[in-house]
Formats: structure tokens, sequence, C-alpha cells
């Protein structure tokens, strides 16, 4: 038999997407951890709430900041052009990705109001997330890590965006699903997923090049079949300079998208420079314990990467990883929203996932029970008592 002919009979004999037959039966606890994430969590917002000066509702809180410019997309649609002239801000909706507005809007046409569709689709989405990431620890690992995988990312600091009208949700549900779709070699579900992940949020450029990778993993290993993860990998690429070049042909700038990104929020890429310094002056003046911890939270992030890192995870789980934090560490803005984009790129909680799923039963639940105390009071703490948004 040729090696032609042997590479075709090893890729009909690969497991698919939907063969996991094994992931899928652990799927059922990973949703109930998830879910008892998201009961804590609001237990903990309800609490907080209540102590509060001025008590609002957990319904509330979980519909402030961004979850606003995502209403107003969803409800009138993007404007037709922005202006910063003399201090009126108009225009800001331009720099919000498509995809989660879209589905809030399409909940919303079947009669349900518009805010509870998009706690509703937020939730959904996030349980599909729980699914997607399960899947993903148990097809690069086992069963185990999958769940812990699940329990750290939905427990961690901020994982709070999870259960507000935030994309986070759906963008997470996105790149982990896509992930998956590629390391079993499902293209068409790979490639449809990473576009839909690049319409999502700014760091999808990331999870394309992550397929891409993927994409030349496979056409490396066999090409009987490039067309397959070739279409995947560009049609993913694409979906980030289009949604750029829309904005751009909307208002007649082909530089909107940036200039709205640094005129609304003072977004723009320096390297890092913005982030070195809030690092650097935090933690040697110690001026308030909100900036204190962010900053660790940062640093804590780069050491949990760079050991995932040396213990050499799945390669295009890196590059996602490693491209998204650039992106993260490397722009300016509002510090105290780095965690929160954090929390979707996976890489720095593989670690302790595969230590946690590696450990004693007893020694794992009482750590993981110990970070998920502190995550899931700090993002509800953040919400109701920190004034400014996340």
């Amino acid at each position: 038999m040729s090696r032609a002919v042997e590479q075709d009979a090893e890729e009909t004999r690969r497991p698919r997407l939907w063969d996991l037959a094994g992931a899928w039966r652990g799927v059922g606890l990973a949703v109930g951890i998830f879910a008892l994430t998201r009961i804590a969590q609001l237990v903990i917002l309800g609490w907080l709430d209540a102590a509060d000066d001025d008590p609002v509702g957990i319904r509330q809180r979980l519909l402030v900041w961004d979850a606003g410019w995502f209403l107003r997309v969803a409800v009138n649609g993007y404007p037709h052009g922005y202006t910063y002239e003399a201090g009126v801000l108009q225009g800001n909706e331009l720099a919000f990705f498509p995809v989660y507005p879209m589905l809030i809007r399409l909940v919303a046409g079947l009669g349900i109001e518009a805010h509870t569709a998009a706690l509703a689709v937020s939730w959904l989405a996030s349980v599909g997330a729980a699914v997607a990431v399960h899947l993903l620890g148990a097809s690069l690992h086992n069963k185990r890590t999958g769940w812990a995988l699940v329990a750290i990312c939905f427990s961690a600091p901020v994982s709070i965006v999870f259960s507000m009208a935030y994309s986070e949700g759906i963008f997470l549900a996105l790149v982990a699903g896509m992930l998956v779709a590629a390391h079993r070699r499902v293209w068409w579900a790979a490639g449809l997923l990473g576009l839909l992940t690049a319409l999502t949020r700014p760091t999808g450029a990331a999870a394309a090049v992550a397929l891409a990778v993927a994409a030349l993993m496979a056409v490396r290993e066999s090409r009987a079949k490039a067309w397959q993860p070739i279409t995947a990998a560009v049609v993913a690429l694409a979906g980030v300079p289009l949604f750029l070049a829309w904005v751009g042909w909307r208002v007649g700038d082909p530089a909107a998208w940036f200039r709205i990104q640094a005129a609304g929020w003072g977004t723009a890429f320096d390297y890092g420079s913005s982030t070195v310094s809030f690092v650097a002056s935090t933690l040697s003046t110690g001026d308030g314990w909100v900036p204190v911890s962010v900053a660790l939270i940062l640093l804590a992030a780069l050491a949990a990467a760079g050991v995932a890192l040396a213990q050499r995870p799945w390669l295009p789980l890196a590059v996602y990883g490693v491209i998204a934090m650039v992106l993260v560490y490397g722009q300016a803005g509002f510090y105290h929203s780095k965690p929160r984009l954090l929390v979707p790129v996976l890489l720095t909680l593989l670690p302790a996932a595969v230590a946690a799923a590696r450990a004693r039963p007893r020694v794992a639940v009482a750590s993981i029970t110990a970070w998920a105390l502190f995550g899931l009071w700090y993002g509800a703490y953040l919400v109701t008592v920190w004034p400014y948004t996340l």
C-alpha cells in the first residue's frame, strides 16, 4: 500500500468531532461545574449588592458598561458615521464586532425584550463555552483535565463577564469549539467557527492565526486533502479584516475602527510600554488594592503562560494564547479591563488544570475551591463596588 493510500485510510479512521464518545460522556459534569460557579457568583453578587449604599439589583449589575454598546447595536444597528469634535463622542458602536449584537437582535426578534435577550444569549453561549472548554481539555489531555479547566476558567477573577451582557461567553465558546474541531480535523466546522470567532472580538485574529497553524500542520502531515484545512484557515483569517474594512467603507475612512478605539477608550498598540509602566508604578507605590491586584494578575498570567509553553502544549493553542496575550499586554487602555480580556486565553489556565487532573481528588477540589472563592468574590466586587468599567 502506498503512503498516500495509507494517509487516506488514516484520515478515514480518524475520530471526528461527534466521535468524542468518552469526552461527551463527561459533558454533563462539566455543565454542572459551570452551573455551580454561576449560581455561586450570583449569590455573592446579590449579597454585595444588598450591602451597597445604593443597591440596584442583580439584573442591572449584569447590564452595565459595554452591555449598553452591544444593546445599541442590537436595537438600532450600526451608525453611519462617528464624531469626536467639541467634546461630542458619537459612533462608538462601530468599535464592537457584530456576532454578539446580531444574536441579541435575533433572539429579541422572537418577542423577547432586548435586555433579557442579551442576558439569555450570554448565558446560553457560556453553557456552550463550558462544553467546548471541557471537550478541548479532554481532547488534548483527558476528562479530568477538561473538568478542571472548566472549573478554573469559570471561577477565575473577572469570570463574572460570563454572566453579563458581554461577548466573552460567545467568544470563548467559538474559539474553544474551533480548536476542538481543528484538533479533530473537522475542517468545515473549524473554518466556520473560526470566522465567527473573528467576527466576535478583535482577538479573533489570534484564533484565526492559530487555525492557520493547525492547517499547515495538517497539510504537512498529509497532502491528500490539503484544500480543506487551507480553505478553513483562509475563511477564518478573512474575518477581522472584513469587519475593519466594512467599518471603513461605512464611514468613508479606512482607519475609522482604529480612530474610534483610540478616541473612545484610549486604546492603541504601544508594544506594552503602558502596561509595563502601570505595573511598575502600581507595585512601587501600592496605590489602591484593586490596581495592585490587577498588576499581580497580569504578572501571574505571564508566569502561567511561561509554564504552559515549557510544557509544550498543542502548537495552535500555544500560538493563539501567545498572540492573544501580546494583543492584551501590548495595547494601551483601561488597565482594569485586561484581566477580563485574558479570561478566554486558556493557555494561562492550562498548567493549573493539568496539575489538578494529576493531583489527588481531595487536593484538586480543595485547591480549585479556594481559587473559586476568591475569583467569584473578586468579580462580584468589581461589578458592585469598583466604580470603573471592566
